[in-house]
């Protein structure tokens, strides 16, 4: 236990450790509250159309020269650039997943090879991005500015605000659309709301996870508590206790162990899918 905390203390005294934290336990909790929702709408996979489509952006924002914009803009300019095309993305996928001609996986793996293909082209026709793509793929806690930290708090705080303020809309919209359309929610509404949390989530979260692993963040904690809670409400709040945790958790043996910080964070959540999978099957099955 004394190992831990002073591992735990040798990690705040970094100042790009504690950015990290804060910004990774907020974009964890967003994720994992949306992720609920997306996971029972069927929509688990939007994430990684997202992130890719994300890669693409920040492959050709690489390429640019964005030093008139850093001038002008609080925030990285790639964030600036990359947060309006995810979330006109969002919006694609969503009316792709409406439409008769494109079922909604259909959709995703098209957006989703299309932003992979565009981001290898434009760095096969460059050079001296192999760090800077490396970092996009799979994350970087070094990347984290403190104007960029700030900006990260503000829209975490506002996706949690939103989605706490329409919880009982988002929950009629992902049981039952159709009742929810006779009871007068504006059903394409609120599903074009959960995109741009969404869309605004896999944006904040891209640079720590990458753009490979941000997807796991609204997968794991709501696949984890549905395997134990069966109310809407207990899956949400044990989803969020689970992807703060596990963020937590994750960046620890990052740490102390010099691990990539997004493959830890997943590695973790995959242990405590594991583990909660087993608690649902023993309760299911009488031993607990």
């Amino acid at each position: 236990m004394a190992a831990f905390f002073e591992m735990f203390s040798d990690m705040l005294s970094f100042t790009f450790m504690q950015r990290a934290l804060i910004v990774g336990v907020l974009v964890s909790l967003c994720a994992a509250l949306l992720g609920v929702n997306l996971v029972l709408k069927r929509y688990a996979m939007i994430g990684t159309g997202l992130s890719h489509v994300g890669f693409a952006a920040l492959a050709i924002a690489g390429v640019l020269d964005l030093a008139p914009l850093e001038a002008i803009l609080p925030v990285d300019a790639t964030l600036a650039i990359t947060m309006p095309v995810i979330v006109g993305t969002a919006f694609l996928l969503l009316r792709l997943n409406e439409s008769n001609k494109i079922n909604g996986d259909s959709a995703v793996a098209l957006i989703s090879t299309s932003g992979i293909a565009i981001g290898v082209i434009v760095v096969s026709l460059t050079t001296g991005l192999t760090l800077h793509i490396c970092n996009i793929m799979f994350g970087s806690i070094f990347a984290m500015t403190q104007a960029d930290m700030y900006f990260s708090i503000v829209l975490s705080i506002v996706v949690v605000g939103i989605f706490v303020f329409f919880y009982k809309q988002l929950f009629a919209v992902t049981y039952d659309e159709d009742f929810a359309r006779a009871t007068g929610v504006n059903v394409e509404m609120y599903k074009s709301l959960l995109a741009i949390l969404t869309a605004v989530t896999v944006v904040l979260g891209m640079r720590m996870m990458g753009a490979l692993l941000i997807a796991s963040l609204t997968l794991f904690p709501a696949l984890s508590a549905m395997r134990v809670c069966k109310r809407f409400l207990s899956v949400v709040v044990t989803a969020a206790v689970i992807g703060v945790a596990c963020f937590f958790v994750g960046m620890l043996f990052s740490f102390g162990f010099d691990l990539p910080p997004g493959a830890s964070v997943v590695g973790v959540n995959l242990v405590v899918f594991i583990l909660f999978s087993i608690a649902g099957l023993a309760r299911r099955g009488g031993v607990v």
